[in-house]
């Protein structure tokens, strides 16, 4: 097979499927920067530096990474980051581990309230779930 041939049937191929980065299928027509974020545990400062430690341009859109370009970032992340499945379960059992030591934060998170100290008394609803109205006593 020739070169150029070759070369068609890879750009085919990156063209017709998306980058695949720790399980997660990246957005085709995003910045690199940007579809990076789409994978649970990378932020916007983690994609930049892993794309610096790559050496892949973060201004190139998905759908033109080679897959030299996808190993490459697929390196850096398996190397210094926990994403994913590792990191929702390990923030699981944290919060398990809290539960179980039965301390003020636990507790708090046993009981589905803000954990960091906030006030209760009047909002808190995204802890506390919707309002559940109170019926009042009669004297």
């Amino acid at each position: 097979m020739s070169p150029i041939k070759d070369d068609n049937k890879q750009r085919k191929w990156r063209n017709s499927h998306m980058a695949r980065i720790a399980g997660v299928d990246l957005p085709r027509d995003k910045r690199v920067e940007i579809g990076l974020t789409y994978i649970y545990g990378i932020g916007r400062t983690s994609a930049t530096r892993i794309l610096a430690q790559a050496g892949v341009n973060p201004d190139i859109r998905c759908r033109d990474l080679t897959d030299d370009d996808v190993k490459k970032i697929s390196a850096v992340i398996d190397e210094t980051q926990t994403v994913e499945g590792d990191l929702r379960r390990e923030i699981a059992l944290n919060i398990k581990r809290l539960q179980e030591i039965g301390c003020y934060r636990g507790i708090r998170h046993r009981k589905g309230l803000p954990v960091r100290g906030q006030k209760t008394k009047t909002n808190a609803r995204t802890r506390k779930g919707p309002k559940r109205t109170v019926a009042n006593k009669k004297k």
